[in-house]
């Protein structure tokens, strides 16, 4: 199989490229689009501020390649904040792929949230033998509200996807390498997924 880990200079890729040979398996860092389009796996992640993250996709031409992928996709953290319409980090329009709008905390929580939450209300197959309110990790500061894409939610202060699903596109707003047992169950999970799930 193989996996392509979008490198656009955005991301905390190393750590995702070693909890994926975790699981046996080998990823390579791509922002070559012949490379990405050949993949059977495609995952799109992103640390750091929208605005700039998005410049760097459309200079190397990521920005349309990226909504046109057939395979299965999976966007973490900033990742899947840049697929939905837009952001508010940076007033950021994003690559419109998830139908909803990404926003700050309000002022009655403490940003970041940073650290471990619970995962409910799964409905997707990313989530096979993950039980509800099992443990994830997270650091962001803006999230997307739950919308019809939403295939499970975290609470604070409100709550919010913490995963989003749509065609072959999956985005989790948590860091799968980050999480423990369950992560890596998560990621497993995707790796396992066909194009008909």
């Amino acid at each position: 199989m193989k996996i392509v880990i979008i490198n656009y200079g955005a991301g905390n890729i190393q750590s995702i490229k070693f909890a994926i040979q975790r699981l046996g398996y080998e990823a390579v860092l791509s922002d070559d689009p012949k490379e990405i389009k050949t993949a059977d796996k495609v995952i799109f992640p992103g640390v750091g501020e929208a605005s700039s993250a998005m410049n760097k996709l459309k200079a190397s031409g990521l920005d349309t390649l990226v909504p046109q992928l057939k395979q299965p996709v999976l966007g973490i953290c900033l990742g899947m904040q840049l697929m939905c319409n837009h952001t508010e980090e940076g007033d950021t329009k994003g690559l419109g792929i998830f139908d909803v709008d990404v926003v700050r905390f309000n002022s009655g929580v403490k940003v970041p949230q940073i650290g471990w939450n619970q995962i409910e209300a799964l409905k997707s197959p990313l989530f096979e033998g993950i039980t509800e309110k099992d443990h994830i990790y997270l650091v962001h500061s803006y999230y997307a509200p739950v919308t019809k894409d939403t295939v499970a939610c975290t609470t604070y202060g409100t709550q919010y996807s913490t995963a989003l699903h749509k065609d072959n596109f999956y985005g989790t707003q948590f860091h799968p390498e980050k999480s423990s047992d369950v992560g890596e169950k998560i990621l497993s999970n995707f790796l396992n997924l066909t194009t008909n799930n």
